[in-house]
């Protein structure tokens, strides 16, 4: 099975970055583990790094206030800041009383270090609406391509001229939702077909179609996440 997203920047050679926020619904290890075997780094967003070690991972970079890290982590963070040997490598702290959330420094400190990579992001979506909303948010700045996945669905972040193209997809639920102030999409492989179709930000138009063949979306104009349903 196939699903691959198409940007104007496509490059073979971009690196991969697995994000792992802070959801208080954490993913199976399982799951995890299978994330970072296709990817070149991991990134932990504060209660996100329960989740990697957890799944007997490495985390290559610590972003986070620490304020809801296990006994743990809080173990490994420190280790490492005091360089001694820890199953993290770097670490962004932050205090606590700041004016942006740990995924948007997190994102900033990936730029900072590896450019606009490509980013696997999970654990983003479970336990708080308000802050997967947020994620959404700060994903929609990222310059470089953004999948989303979860336990539940797989996702794709995308913007003008970007497209998301999924084989061996058939009888699956898609659905997107527009995220700027209108766009333009079309579909295609599915129950209900879309050609240059005007969309409304968070119009319901795209909710639950069904993937009928090998399938792809269009994003013209504006941006919008894409979700297939598991």
């Amino acid at each position: 099975m196939d699903a691959k997203v198409n940007t104007p920047e496509s490059r073979v050679d971009t690196l991969r970055v697995l994000l792992v926020g802070g959801s208080p619904e954490v993913c199976d290890a399982v799951f995890l583990k299978s994330l970072s075997a296709e990817c070149d780094l991991i990134v932990a967003v504060d209660r996100g790094l329960d989740a990697v070690l957890g799944a007997g991972l490495p985390c290559d970079l610590f972003c986070g206030d620490a304020d809801s890290v296990g006994a743990r982590g809080l173990s490994a963070v420190r280790r490492c800041e005091e360089r001694r040997p820890s199953e993290v490598s770097a670490v962004e702290r932050y205090d606590p009383y700041k004016d942006f959330t740990d995924l948007a420094l997190a994102l900033r400190a990936i730029s900072s270090r590896w450019g606009s990579v490509e980013l696997v992001c999970t654990c983003l979506a479970g336990g708080r609406p308000d802050h997967a909303l947020a994620a959404l948010g700060c994903l929609l700045r990222w310059e470089g391509p953004v999948r989303l996945e979860e336990e539940g669905f797989s996702g794709r972040l995308l913007k003008a001229g970007m497209s998301w193209g999924m084989t061996g997809r058939e009888g699956s639920t898609f659905s997107f939702v527009c995220l700027s102030p209108s766009g333009v999409v079309s579909e295609r492989g599915m129950e209900w077909e879309l050609d240059h179709r005007h969309v409304e930000l968070l119009s319901d138009l795209g909710i639950s179609n069904i993937v009928t063949a090998d399938a792809e979306v269009v994003c013209h104009q504006g941006a919008i996440a894409a979700y297939l349903i598991r």
